[in-house]
């Protein structure tokens, strides 16, 4: 770090057509969170920049099929992901969006520079266009069968039931989404960035210079530029986007690749006047804190994009997390699979530390993890309650029993009494070897094993024991464990900030510094303590199988959303099925077949005379519920004994993507003997 001034951490920016999940916070923001904290801790010069990627395809889809404006999108979402962030503690220096009028501007200039500067190539293609509405086609815009599983709502870039990536040329039968018209290949000018140009430097400047990147981000990188790399369009013909700042451009915006990472330098030109600093100053350390859907933008693309600018930084790390799945399948938006922050934020009121760290310990650092309720409630109960917590709790309660609340004197410290204040330091030692190399999961156990070495103190000394014959003694034993209780403030402040202020209002003491953690001397003999109470609490059962049967539900949901309809059976002629005698008819009574889950007898009046069904419906209609209700049955039906019982007909229903049967029945009540036609 000798050899700069200040750190500029950008967190990538989310997408403002729907809240923000677990997923991004694991991959993105917990970790840029702890490091931007970390740092502030040391004295450091930071800037922590975040914002609302507010443009793209996707923005207009919501809006298109919420039937309002990508404004109204936007803005709705950026004010629930901002409020989100703030409500978990995210500790942004500014969170700004790219519909701002600052980053127009910045994206605008930065765009023209490159083109004055001769940095773009001018190239025509094909693309799919829609006469009837006169506009080019996004390729979430295009839908069709898709090739590879023959799903029919697969969209010009992936098939949401098989998960292929597609191009809209592939795709059978495609169709436009504004006006359902086979669209037609049409001719467009747009403009590239030729990062094939920039491969040899890329090479160099990654492939030789940046070999300490973590192995994820270094192997994507490698791969792609060994793949050889392609000119990539910085246009697309879009009317929701920044217009693109020359003549002869009507009608096509900034590409959202192009114009989200710009959002770093005009949310940094919004929060300061001095934001030049930060991105031009070679003394500045920039890091991009992303996933890893992320990387090859963050480390080939937008370097790239700099590089031709000529005047700004590069990156000097890309600590880019992998995925996080949940309950072992991927998180999706689209399927609504997904831990929503503003939801947990409500059903788990004063537990944004909780979040913080299971994240935080289960995170995707090298390879895709997995959330599970469960495992949260685990390491709720089994880590921050009982390890953390419990020692905090003892150490406080003590001291208010033995000693009325006040710090006691250390006299004559022993062995175990000095090996264990010595162990804060080389505890320290570990955390910042930790997180100055974005090992965050192995910083958060070092920072945690503070905990553990009071815990182990605490049952060594036995100072419940000790107290009925060397009162003196106890006073030591405590006043160590208050030492180690006050470090514990500055090692876990990174991690779980709102715990630590609640902590340090247990001890009445000030928030420290960095520097202070492993000193020995934080808490002063006389000091009076506040009242404390438990710092975390328990998570029961009820709770988290609450949120496992949220999850079956929206699973239940997807799965008759993406079901297919099942092929038509054979033809059959008009007289069979006028064969069929199908009548309106009214149950007059129903009760539950005996020794059977899915049977009821019911007495259904037919209009031609009253007979006895057996019908499969008892896991969807009580009895009580069938009384009284009119029904289409089939009367002509062979008699065939169930159970015992000889039903004398069929009751029609529809069976519903899930499996579930729904009744067949008049919309309006009609005469009982109606025939159905």
């Amino acid at each position: 770090m000798s050899n700069y001034k200040r750190t500029l951490i950008t967190s990538a920016l989310p997408y403002a057509n729907g809240p923000v999940h677990i997923g991004h916070l694991a991959g993105v923001y917990v970790p840029a969170d702890i490091y931007a904290r970390y740092l502030r801790l040391k004295g450091e010069e930071v800037v922590f920049v975040g914002g609302s990627d507010e443009h793209g395809v996707p923005i207009t889809l919501k809006a298109r099929n919420e039937g309002i404006t990508p404004q109204d999108v936007v803005d709705k979402y950026h004010a629930i992901i901002k409020d989100s962030f703030s409500r978990l503690g995210i500790s942004f220096d500014i969170y700004s969006r790219t519909s701002s009028p600052v980053h127009y501007e910045t994206a605008s200039d930065f765009f023209r520079k490159l083109y004055d500067t001769g940095k773009f190539v001018e190239k025509t293609s094909e693309q799919y266009y829609d006469e009837e509405n006169k506009q080019f086609l996004a390729d979430r815009y295009i839908v069709g069968t898709c090739p590879k599983c023959g799903f029919d709502r697969a969209y010009g870039d992936q098939c949401e039931s098989c998960g292929t990536s597609l191009s809209p040329t592939e795709l059978i039968n495609p169709r436009s989404m504004l006006s359902g018209n086979t669209p037609v290949l049409k001719e467009t000018k747009h403009w590239y960035l030729p990062l094939d140009q920039y491969e040899s430097w890329l090479k160099e400047w990654i492939l030789e210079g940046h070999t300490e990147w973590k192995p994820n981000v270094y192997g994507q990188c490698k791969s792609w530029i060994d793949s050889g790399l392609m000119p990539r369009a910085v246009t697309r013909d879009l009317d929701w986007g920044v217009p693109v700042p020359i003549d002869n451009a009507e009608g096509k915006v900034l590409y959202v690749w192009f114009d989200a990472p710009i959002g770093y330098i005009s949310a940094t030109r919004e929060l300061t006047p001095e934001w030049e600093k930060y991105w031009k100053d070679p003394e500045t350390r920039m890091l991009h804190f992303i996933g890893k859907d992320n990387i090859v933008f963050h480390c080939i693309i937008f370097p790239a994009m700099l590089r031709a600018e000529g005047t700004y930084i590069l990156p000097e790390n890309v600590p880019a997390n992998e995925f996080l799945n949940l309950e072992g399948d991927k998180i999706s938006t689209s399927r609504n699979w997904a831990v929503w922050l503003h939801e947990y934020l409500d059903e788990f009121p004063g537990k944004e530390d909780v979040l913080k760290y299971v994240l935080t310990a289960n995170a995707p650092e090298t390879k895709d993890n997995d959330f599970t309720w469960k495992d949260f409630q685990a390491r709720n109960n089994n880590e921050l309650v009982a390890i953390l917590g419990n020692f905090v709790n003892r150490a406080m309660v003590l001291t208010e029993k033995y000693f009325k609340g006040v710090v006691p004197d250390r006299i004559n410290p022993t062995e175990n009494d000095l090996e264990t204040l010595a162990s804060i330091g080389r505890i320290k030692t570990e955390i910042e070897k930790s997180l100055d190399s974005f090992r965050f999961r192995e910083a958060l156990k070092n920072a945690m094993d503070m905990a553990r070495l009071g815990n182990k103190y605490l049952a060594d000394e036995e100072p419940w024991k000790v107290i009925k014959t060397d009162p003196d003694r106890v006073k030591t034993i405590l006043n160590v464990c208050l030492q180690v209780t006050a470090n514990l403030t500055i090692a876990l402040e990174p991690f779980l900030p709102f715990s630590m202020d609640k902590l340090r209002h247990f001890l009445n003491m000030e928030r420290l510094d960095w520097q202070d953690l492993g000193s020995t001397e934080i808490m002063v003999s006389g000091t009076r303590l506040n009242h404390s109470h438990l710092l975390f609490e328990k998570i029961e059962d009820a709770v988290i199988e609450k949120q496992i049967a949220k999850l079956l539900q929206t699973k239940k949901d997807n799965e008759k959303a993406l079901a297919v309809a099942q092929p038509a059976k054979a033809n059959i002629s008009y007289d069979q099925f006028d064969a069929m005698d199908v009548r309106a008819g009214t149950v007059l009574e129903a009760e539950r077949v005996p020794k059977t889950k899915k049977l009821l007898k019911l007495k259904i009046d037919t209009g031609i005379d009253q007979r006895t069904v057996v019908s499969g419906i008892a896991e969807y209609y009580t009895p009580e519920e069938m009384i009284g209700k009119q029904v289409c049955i089939l009367v002509n039906l062979e008699p065939k004994p169930l159970k015992g019982i000889e039903s004398q007909g069929m009751i029609l229903c529809a069976q519903d993507a899930d499996g579930g049967l729904v009744l067949v029945s008049p919309v309006v009540k009609v005469k009982n003997g109606s025939e159905v036609k």
